[in-house]
């Protein structure tokens, strides 16, 4: 598994070598830039991918020179028109209009984010464009921000920030913000991959009694180094104190929690999602815990993002609603750009990438 502090160094290191252009007249090194690869940029990625692209020598790149907004769609169709490789984030859908827009000459296209609901797979696989992604190195933050939503959400800190600042901390209280322990308690995992097995090694310390998951089948090498044991849906919402959603978002997980899961889940139990809102029916959500079918949720993603602040759920004091923030470390955030980078140059050279969807 790659700590992202590692993974950054690694990916430092093995940046793709530059190109080695003649030096000459300006003019022929002019006409030698002229010839690269044309890429497109659609976000200002964190400066270690920005740093790997320039030194590189291999492309030319336009970027969309913006943290804040994403490019807007009507830019960002005209902007791909004949580049032979795209840079994106997770807010850029690529689909058919815009693989239509880019035309034959897109060969690979480069995603900073593990997730890659925002792609048209099929459409992708039709025209033979190769996607490079950024899994791993993101694990160990995602992992300690789904402990500390947890945590939050179990031991109600929102609520008692809230208290002590607005005047309602007085007398000390017998049952008063009272929360629920992971000491002995069965925690759950929904999909169990990487970031699931680094949220229940950070969680162990805290003396949790028990460790289940259920996934598509069983995965008994990643569930042996947590000794968690493989359960069905059904089984998990019922066991689970608190239950962590880690899967990706897929036809199949799509609003896998609902109704029907929530109604099986203990009225103490913590439900914490960090994968994709669309996993959850949050309209289903809200009624468990407006009725008190479920004690609490903490939830760093939703639909659609941003959330409105006029939601239901922002109603809600058993709901911590963080804004997709779990990968959002200085250190990852610049690994996932270096290896989009690198996945990006390796592609555009027909080699292997670092990170490669297969499709």
């Amino acid at each position: 598994m790659w700590c992202s502090r590692v993974a950054l160094c690694r990916l430092q290191r093995i940046t793709v070598t530059p190109l080695n252009i003649t030096r000459g007249l300006t003019g022929n090194v002019q006409r030698e830039m002229s010839n690269l690869p044309r890429v497109y940029v659609a976000r200002q990625i964190p400066p270690e991918g920005l740093k790997i692209l320039r030194e590189s020598g291999q492309v030319q790149f336009e970027l969309w020179d913006s943290d804040d907004v994403p490019v807007p769609r009507k830019e960002l169709l005209q902007k791909v028109r004949g580049v032979d490789g795209l840079l994106c984030v997770l807010t850029e859908k690529i689909d058919a209009e815009l693989l239509d827009a880019a035309g034959p000459n897109l060969k690979v296209l480069s995603t900073m984010s593990v997730g890659f609901d925002h792609l048209s797979l099929e459409e992708l696989k039709k025209r033979g464009i190769r996607v490079g992604y950024t899994p791993d190195v993101l694990t160990d933050a995602v992992a300690e921000l789904t402990v500390a939503l947890l945590l939050t959400t179990s031991r109600r800190l929102i609520e008692a920030t809230h208290e002590a600042k607005t005047g309602g901390w007085g007398t000390w209280r017998t049952l008063w913000l009272c929360g629920y322990e992971l000491a002995n308690s069965t925690v759950g995992i929904l999909g169990l991959g990487r970031i699931g097995v680094a949220i229940a090694e950070r969680l162990a310390p805290f003396k949790v009694k028990k460790f289940i998951y259920t996934d598509m089948a069983p995965r008994p090498e990643l569930a042996s180094a947590i000794n968690a044991e493989y359960v069905s849906l059904d089984e998990l919402a019922m066991q689970s104190d608190f239950l962590a959603v880690c899967c990706a978002l897929t036809p199949e997980t799509k609003e896998i929690c609902n109704k029907d899961l929530f109604s099986k889940m203990k009225n103490t139990s913590i439900f914490i999602n960090t994968s994709r809102g669309g996993v959850v029916n949050q309209e289903d959500l809200y009624e468990a815990l407006s009725t008190g079918q479920i004690a609490a949720a903490g939830l760093d993603v939703t639909v659609p993002e941003p959330l409105p602040t006029s939601h239901p759920l922002f109603t809600q004091k058993n709901c911590v609603i963080l804004p997709h923030i779990a990968s959002a470390s200085y250190t990852t955030r610049n690994a996932m750009s270096a290896l989009a980078a690198n996945n990006l140059l390796l592609g555009l050279r027909g080699e292997p990438m670092i990170k490669e969807l297969k499709l």
